[in-house]
């Protein structure tokens, strides 16, 4: 049985006529009774009572009538469901990104993409593995820094991104503009935890230097250690942007003059992976987005 089948029977049933059924249809008067007929043998009942050259349905037509609307229905709606989704006006997209920037840096970004694809669902999803996550297909688009190589990778540069000492208004250093980074291993600091992907490249500039950080308090949380920065627990190493896009007036940034450390930040997806145009168009907004910044 075909769509085109119960799609023809109800316009028969319509008319009660076949010619005027057939010609609505297009097609031939014996094509359709032809058509009428294999669905009659293959249901096994009579869909129609002939008497001459009028026509009318029986109690199983009238059932199968009704069976036939709600599936060709249904067959539209899906049609139209794909249609949108083609458009994307619909369907959702997973995007993984490092906690600190969720909290405080992609909130303008993920507002215009809303304003652009409202009926597109955006799950965020906040994390120090996205490159696993979306070499594993658990996200379909990452925020990251950059790694390694992979050949399973679409990977598309953003930005480079200085990290700064930052401190509180009422820390010893706050007057300070600048230091060297081998001054970074005079002052107490609350920082990541070991493992998360800023915290080792701090370390490793660190270690470049003979020396690691004075490290007296750890938290996975980029507003906990803000808060901590704020109650002149210790300093922080964070990226300048990130620090700036938190418009805190009680927290005071000091340039590392000589070697400072720097993350570059790219966006990925596996290259095997189609993308929908949601999935792109949230590629060049993001790409936008940083060039802004």
């Amino acid at each position: 049985m075909e769509i085109r089948q119960m799609e023809n029977f109800i316009v028969v049933c319509e008319e009660l006529h076949f010619t005027r059924a057939a010609d609505k249809i297009g097609i031939s008067q014996p094509t359709l009774s032809q058509q009428i007929r294999a669905l009659e043998d293959e249901l096994g009942v009579p869909l129609f009572d002939r008497v001459g050259k009028k026509i009318v349905m029986t109690q199983a037509g009238t059932l199968f009538l009704e069976h036939c609307v709600q599936m060709v229905r249904h067959l539209q709606n899906t049609q139209d469901a794909l249609a949108e989704f083609r458009n994307d006006q619909r369907g959702k997209l997973v995007i993984g990104v490092l906690p600190s920037d969720l909290d405080y840096r992609l909130t303008p970004l993920l507002v215009n993409f809303h304003a652009h694809f409202p009926k597109v669902k955006l799950k965020v999803v906040s994390s120090i593995y996205v490159l696993n996550q979306v070499l594993d297909n658990e996200v379909d688009i990452g925020i990251e820094l950059t790694s390694i190589s992979d050949d399973r990778l679409v990977r598309i540069p953003l930005c480079s991104e200085e990290y700064v000492l930052v401190v509180s208004e009422n820390h010893a250093w706050a007057e300070r503009n600048e230091i060297g980074i081998k001054e970074l291993r005079d002052i107490q600091t609350v920082m990541f935890p070991e493992g998360f992907t800023g915290r080792e490249l701090v370390d490793g500039y660190c270690r470049k230097y003979g020396f690691t950080l004075n490290t007296i308090m750890e938290t996975s949380s980029a507003t906990s250690i803000i808060s901590l920065v704020k109650a002149n627990v210790g300093g922080t190493v964070l990226p300048y942007p990130l620090i700036k896009a938190m418009n805190e007036p009680t927290l005071r940034s000091i340039r590392i003059t000589d070697d400072a450390p720097y993350r570059h930040f790219e966006i990925i997806h596996r290259s095997d992976r189609y993308l929908t145009q949601s999935a792109k168009a949230f590629i060049e907004k993001t790409i936008d987005y940083f060039n802004q910044g």
